[in-house]
């Protein structure tokens, strides 16, 4: 077992390794930029080491300093928790140069299912469901044209190294591709550095519903049953439910065993999730992996009772896992909580906290980094905390969820607590009746006086 784990990251997912590498008795180090020195992570970590100035490119990204870091204070691995450098292979290559263990996947797995395009090609090969669309990447506007004719409209054009929204556009009428063609691998270019685009066809009413898997290094996954993602803005999520209410016993032991398979096709090491668009039909495609852990991973772990975490500095230290698939035998509820302006547009409410009251009582989780005092730096995502409620039943779930947020205080900033609230009492989330799109019609109530 690791004896020192340096966390290449922030926040509250730094403080969440942070905690259990304590339960597991394995020394952490925590990263900073001086935009975080009074963050919780720093505190309460065994070692801290400042990486740089705020820009993320400057610090969190800044591989040198990073390794520099893990050197200098004996770290044995590097824990990346999601986003920065948690699903960059180079920094995955060099931790292994360095002889220092990446708590995530290999170098060749994320470059094989970071590739949207050829993540599809695996997939398919894994007997896997697809959603129609190109082999591959689209060598010119004339094939994207030809492939579009051939799948049928509507199609969406996505970029191969897209993420958060970023290069796709949807295509409802063959009229308007050329124009979509072109603002995409424009959009694209400038956000990636790689302006290549695939087509697939466009699914109806879809729901993100994802599946949480862990294999071992010996070629054994297993599943933890599923986490519903589909209320999104801007293709970035803003709550998540496990069991998905849109999902049946039948749905879920096929999209189970499919996500089992695909796992074990490619060797996986390590957590990830599988994750799929679900038509209105219940016909599942796979979109996409993540080869990391996700900031939803707490609903999986109410509902299953498993450390995630846990598991996965189990497997990275060569543990076998158990191989049992799990299924929810609870309801969880996620809303994430941001500093920003659900009133605005939710505009960015970066600044000081003055006030803070957390909520408690059963089945309530917070997990967060900010107490009052506390500073919001500017510098990085919004989201300051993850509000956690389980029960027996959704119902149950989304009472404690109303009460949970009408306790939940903070001042000094905005934040999305007052739009969580409203979507608690909308009638079609109430009735589970609600698609990607879902936020397209949502429209905030005005604030109380």
């Amino acid at each position: 077992m690791f004896k020192k784990i340096l966390i290449a990251n922030r926040g509250e997912i730094a403080l969440r390794v942070i905690r259990t590498c304590r339960e597991m008795g394995i020394k952490t180090v925590a990263v900073y930029s001086t935009a975080d020195e009074e963050s919780l992570h720093v505190r309460f970590a065994d070692e801290a080491v400042c990486i740089g100035p705020p820009p993320s490119n400057l610090s969190y990204l800044k591989m040198a300093n990073i390794i520099a870091a893990a050197e200098i204070t004996n770290a044995d691995a590097i824990h990346p928790g999601y986003g920065f450098l948690a699903e960059n292979a180079k920094f995955s290559k060099i931790c292994a140069e360095h002889g220092i263990k990446f708590i995530g996947a290999s170098p060749e797995m994320i470059e094989k299912m970071g590739d949207k395009a050829t993540a599809k090609a695996t997939m398919k090969a894994a007997g896997v469901p697809t959603i129609p669309g190109s082999e591959g990447i689209l060598s010119s506007y004339e094939e994207a044209e030809k492939v579009a004719d051939e799948i049928g409209y509507p199609v969406m054009l996505k970029a191969t190294a897209g993420g958060g929204g970023k290069g796709m556009r949807a295509v409802w009428d063959k009229k308007d591709l050329k124009k979509a063609w072109e603002s995409a691998r424009q959009e694209a270019g400038a956000a990636f550095g790689n302006d290549g685009m695939y087509m697939e066809k466009l699914i109806e009413e879809p729901r993100h519903i994802e599946i949480q898997i862990v294999a071992d290094s010996t070629g054994k996954a297993c599943h933890l049953s599923e986490r519903d993602c589909s209320i999104q803005r801007r293709h970035q999520k803003l709550t998540e439910e496990t069991p998905s209410p849109f999902m049946t016993k039948k749905l879920r032991k096929e999209m189970g065993d499919a996500a089992v398979r695909a796992a074990e096709y490619i060797k996986y090491e390590g957590a990830g999730t599988i994750e799929f668009l679900v038509d209105k039909h219940r016909n599942f495609y796979f979109m996409e992996m993540n080869t990391r852990i996700q900031v939803e991973h707490p609903i999986t772990e109410q509902v299953i009772d498993y450390d995630l975490i846990r598991e996965q500095i189990l497997v990275a230290a060569g543990i076998p896992i158990s191989g049992k698939d799990y299924f929810p035998q609870l309801h969880a509820i996620e809303c994430r909580i941001n500093a920003e302006d659900p009133y605005n547009d939710f505009r960015p409410s970066p600044g000081k906290i003055t006030v803070l009251h957390a909520p408690g009582g059963h089945g309530i989780r917070l997990d967060t980094h900010v107490y009052a005092g506390y500073t919001i730096p500017p510098n990085y995502d919004s989201m300051i905390a993850k509000l956690i409620t389980t029960a027996q039943t959704r119902e149950e779930a989304i009472n404690k969820m109303k009460r949970a947020l009408d306790e939940f205080v903070i001042e000094g900033i905005k934040t999305t607590i007052p739009f969580h609230r409203q979507l608690m009492d909308d009638p079609n989330y109430l009735a589970g009746n609600y698609t990607t799109a879902f936020m397209n019609d949502f429209k905030m109530l005005p604030q109380e006086d």
